[in-house]
């Protein structure tokens, strides 16, 4: 078969040909172009429906022809900047397989910080009202329903794409959530929630890491200017929807807690506090609407 050329420098002995297709070539192929060598495990895993484990092991096996003429083509798209969630058509989140495509936002790692703090303050019994606002794929409402099979669950989203993505994961997961179209608050009406949580866009328009994202959405990562407008929308409009006692909890950039926890203070929350990310980073921001025989 023939391949994409390599680039200077790259060793012939590195890339497969006719006669020399195996799993090792395959994947120093793979290297040559450009990938980690965990995404070139991952993708080649993927097309062969094989762990990293195998891969290691029968590195001198070869890769059927069908197979590894997809693969190249994969090895160019990941080079060239595409997310391999986009690529493999799926990613995990919090322990769930998660279906996901250029409609959403590929879930990070980092987002398990907010999942993990919401879950903390859903009770393991009982049936708290909970919504998850601009869900994308459903990563977060569907890891919630997940631990805490009796909490009542909305997700919303603006893009009705993003809605039929994270209602293909709930089926596919048999996860129960309730599905709601529009814009943050708007999507619920007059409902009121005991927990809401959301991954909002928060890039700055002037971000330079917004072109390494140009595949994904720009809706769901930056909602222009200095990043926080979503923030602002969320905050403002979360006291008419939260029972007292209940709590907001929101991602945002790593340079940006001290300006959430402003506005939930000058919205009337209370117990506002900071929790850092994987890379321990401040990531997400909570707050408590305080109970009304209280003010």
């Amino acid at each position: 078969m023939t391949l994409p050329a390599a680039d200077a420098g790259t060793s012939a002995a590195n890339t497969p040909d006719n006669d020399a297709r195996n799993v090792g070539q395959w994947l120093s192929h793979a290297r040559d172009r450009g990938l980690d060598r965990v995404d070139a495990h991952a993708l080649l895993g993927h097309h062969l429906q094989r762990e990293r484990g195998w891969l290691i092991a029968h590195d001198a096996d070869p890769v059927p022809t069908d197979i590894a003429q997809r693969f190249a083509v994969d090895c160019e798209r990941r080079a060239l900047g595409e997310p391999l969630a986009y690529i493999t058509g799926w990613r995990e989140f919090h322990g769930l397989r998660l279906r996901v495509g250029p409609a959403v936002l590929v879930p990070r790692p980092d987002t398990e910080t907010l999942v993990d703090w919401a879950l903390e303050l859903m009770p393991a019994a009982g049936a708290p009202a909970v919504v998850d606002l601009g869900t994308g794929s459903g990563a977060i409402a569907l890891a919630l329903a997940h631990r805490r099979r009796k909490a009542h669950i909305v997700a919303t989203d603006v893009s009705g794409d993003a809605l039929a993505c994270a209602a293909s994961n709930a089926e596919q997961l048999g996860l129960k959530l309730a599905f709601a179209h529009g814009a943050w608050w708007d999507a619920v009406g007059t409902q009121r929630f005991h927990l809401a949580v959301s991954n909002p866009p928060y890039i700055a328009a002037a971000d330079p890491h917004l072109a390494d994202l140009r595949h994904e959405p720009l809706q769901a990562l930056s909602p222009g200017g200095d990043g926080l407008d979503a923030v602002r929308q969320i905050v403002a409009t979360a006291p008419r929807h939260l029972f007292p006692l209940g709590w907001l909890v929101l991602e945002h950039g790593y340079d940006q807690a001290a300006a959430v926890q402003g506005l939930m203070r000058v919205a009337g929350f209370e117990e506002v506090s900071t929790r850092n990310d994987l890379a321990g980073l401040p990531r997400c921001t909570a707050g408590r609407w305080p109970d009304s025989g209280c003010r």
